[in-house]
C-alpha cells in the first residue's frame, strides 16, 4: 500500500517523482456528524440530512475543513516514512476548495513533493495536494501541506 522510504532523505528522494493516488476514502454522514460535534459546527447544510435535502447541493456536504484534516491521512497512504524520530503537521498554504463534497462520497488524493528545506536534525517539505471526488472532474480541495520530519 503505497511507497515506503527510509527517513528524511527517502523523502527528498521523491522530489519530482510521481507517486500514486491514494485509496479511495468514504465520507459518511456519521464522520461529518463526529466533526460537526468535535469543532461545533453543526450547521445545518453538514449535519440535518433532511434540511440539506432541500438546500443549494440535494444533500449535506462535508465540512471544508474535514476535507483538508484529512489531507495527512491520506498522505501516510500514499507514502510510509520509516525511521524517523517526529513527523510535525506545520501547517497550509493556498487552501481551495473549488466543489462541494456532498454526503456520502468517496475521496481520493493525488500529490507532488514539491520541494524541502533543511532543518536541524530534518527537513520541512511542501507537497501539494489534490483531493478528488470519486465520479467528478473538479477537486473538492486543493492545498500544500507543510510537513516537518525530524531524524
Amino acid at each position: 500500500m503505497g511507497i515506503e522510504v527510509g527517513g528524511v532523505e527517502g523523502v527528498k528522494a521523491l522530489i519530482g517523482r510521481s507517486l500514486p493516488a491514494s485509496p479511495w476514502f468514504e465520507v459518511t454522514q456519521e464522520r461529518v456528524d463526529a466533526f460537526g460535534e468535535a469543532t461545533l459546527d453543526l450547521q445545518w447544510i453538514h449535519v440535518d440530512p433532511q434540511r440539506a435535502e432541500t438546500g443549494p447541493y440535494g444533500a449535506t456536504v462535508a465540512h471544508g475543513l474535514l476535507t483538508l484534516a484529512l489531507i495527512p491521512y491520506l498522505w501516510r497512504q500514499v507514502v510510509r516514512v520509516d525511521g524517523l524520530r517526529l513527523a510535525v503537521n506545520y501547517g497550509f498554504n493556498r487552501v481551495r476548495f473549488p466543489a462541494p463534497l456532498p454526503v456520502p462520497s468517496f475521496i481520493c488524493a493525488t500529490f507532488r513533493l514539491e520541494h524541502a528545506k533543511d532543518l536541524k536534525d530534518g527537513a520541512q517539505f511542501v507537497l501539494h495536494a489534490t483531493i478528488e471526488r470519486r465520479g467528478h472532474e473538479r477537486p473538492v480541495c486543493v492545498a500544500d501541506m507543510i510537513i516537518s520530519y525530524y531524524s
